[in-house]
């Protein structure tokens, strides 16, 4: 006969919580600097969280129960268990932190009542996420840690508060670690966080112009393939959206990151040739060019004509608004070069836009 996990714990959630609790507030210094204390400490967290993810998942005999899934959450809260979920991922094995991360997921979405309790949490403990983010220098934890803090960024509130956070600046390093697998994990949280709500996100470039600007030119020049082609990417996935447009044309009028597309243009990876030929054009297509843009453009015209026209999806490959976009970014380019007195402020008002959409 299979015995039901909700059958022999009637009253399961608030004991389990204090079990959880119990456990986790054991993993102090004293118990982490003792090997066999330690074994055992972590063995009862483990068959904690074991219990955990029952309760939150079923034993896939018998599905969770809703009413102690609720209470299950409300608990975690009320007896902060929640700071002790961030704040021990350090000491965890690596089958505890498995199981945290899954549950972690569940738990910030558990909605009791009209409210996400969790959320609300976190909301009043914001230096929770600022762990997390610094749990990336810790390449034992830093998958872990990134799953959580990718849960954490679905919520506004949330995720505004670590762009606004000094540690923000933090995925600056982070994404070029040497470690492949953290790198890429970090890359995709920092891609999240500049995606993911876009009025936040422009509210946030708006107030950080300079400075981010300044870092992330630092990504698009590194000596890293990967750092430079992710970051041409996510640079489109949120330069070129409705909400950041007063941004993307504050970024398109300067030559220094004019400068940076350009060299971009002749990389060796054609992935990134195409990635900065998306931005390019948008650069090339600005009404209102300025005339340090207009001169870089129309010095370099030989050159860039050539890269333009040697580019290409490569294999085959066929866009015809690729090719569309091609076409208008050399013909404005050479009409540049044409205009009586190269530098007027309003040279290509009659011209018309190539679309933003990317090949």
């Amino acid at each position: 006969m299979a015995f039901s996990f909700f059958k022999l714990w009637p009253k399961q959630a608030p004991e389990l919580v204090k079990c959880i609790k119990k456990s986790l507030i054991a993993l102090d210094t004293k118990t982490v600097a003792e090997c066999k204390v330690l074994e055992k400490a972590l063995e009862e967290v483990e068959k904690n969280f074991v219990a955990m993810r029952t309760m939150l998942f079923g034993d896939g005999i018998v599905e969770p129960n809703a009413n102690y899934v609720s209470q299950f959450t409300v608990e975690v809260c009320k007896e902060d268990v929640i700071v002790l979920f961030v704040h021990k991922l350090p000491f965890l094995g690596w089958n505890a932190r498995k199981d945290l991360v899954i549950c972690w997921s569940v738990l910030l979405r558990q909605m009791v009542g009209s409210t996400y309790c969790c959320v609300d949490y976190i909301e009043n403990h914001l230096e929770l996420l600022d762990f997390l983010v610094v749990c990336y220098d810790n390449k034992e934890i830093a998958l872990n840690s990134g799953s959580m803090l990718k849960v954490c960024i679905k919520f506004p509130t949330l995720a505004k508060y670590i762009l606004d956070s000094t540690s923000f600046e933090l995925f600056f390093k982070y994404v070029e670690l040497p470690n492949f697998d953290v790198a890429s994990d970090a890359f995709v949280t920092f891609k999240e966080l500049l995606t993911k709500h876009q009025i936040a996100v422009s509210e946030f470039l708006t107030a950080h112009y300079e400075e981010f600007f300044k870092l992330y030119e630092k990504l698009l020049t590194s000596a890293n393939y990967v750092t430079r082609r992710q970051s041409l990417k996510i640079l489109s996935e949120f330069l070129l959206v409705p909400p950041n447009i007063h941004i993307m044309k504050r970024y398109v009028v300067e030559v220094r990151y004019l400068q940076v597309l350009m060299n971009l243009l002749k990389d060796s990876s054609n992935i990134i040739k195409i990635s900065a030929f998306h931005i390019f054009k948008v650069f090339v297509a600005n009404p209102n060019k300025t005339r340090e843009i207009i001169f870089i453009l129309t010095k370099n015209q030989e050159k860039l004509l050539e890269l333009l026209r040697n580019l290409s999806l490569g294999t085959g490959a066929d866009d015809e608004q690729f090719e569309e976009d091609k076409v208008f970014v050399i013909r404005e380019i050479q009409r540049l070069s044409r205009l009586p007195t190269v530098g007027s402020s309003s040279s290509s008002t009659h011209s018309v836009p190539p679309s933003t959409s990317k090949s």
